[in-house]
């Protein structure tokens, strides 16, 4: 048993989101190496990318995507990955701040253990960011 996470994240982010957050955004995606931020952070030390796989996933099916362009309103960003359970604070931290800097209201998100199949939902209020557990009602459709 491994603890992977699934974590997928599609949202639009604001024209006005700081250089600090997109730095640390573009660093998260494999895009620039780490350089001092308004955190204060010289290197990256045990700090993962959490977003820089790209690929065949391993454990969660399909691909690991992580791409962030530029639009006429900010940034859109669209990403899935798999995160081990060892990064969920760090990843905690980086929606919250995406979420805070997010244009997108409602669903961002979700988060699911590999071996269930319910996420979590990933919601952004008003820039607050709320984990929604859903209900497995064991129902099949069709």
């Amino acid at each position: 048993m491994s603890d992977v996470y699934a974590v997928d994240l599609a949202l639009n982010l604001q024209a006005s989101v700081s250089s600090a957050v997109l730095a640390d955004l573009r660093w998260h995606l494999g895009i620039e190496a780490g350089e001092n931020d308004e955190r204060g952070r010289a290197d990256t030390g045990d700090m993962t990318p959490l977003l820089a796989a790209r690929g065949p996933a391993a454990r969660i099916g399909g691909v690991l995507v992580g791409v962030c362009t530029r639009t006429d309103g900010g940034w859109s960003l669209t990403a899935r990955q798999e995160v081990h359970a060892e990064f969920l604070a760090e990843l905690d931290s980086l929606v919250e701040r995406l979420a805070w800097n997010s244009s997108t209201e409602g669903v961002i998100g979700q988060i699911r253990f590999h071996e269930e199949d319910v996420p979590d939902l990933l919601v952004s209020r008003s820039g607050e960011l709320v984990r929604v557990r859903l209900a497995h009602e064991g129902r099949t459709l069709g």
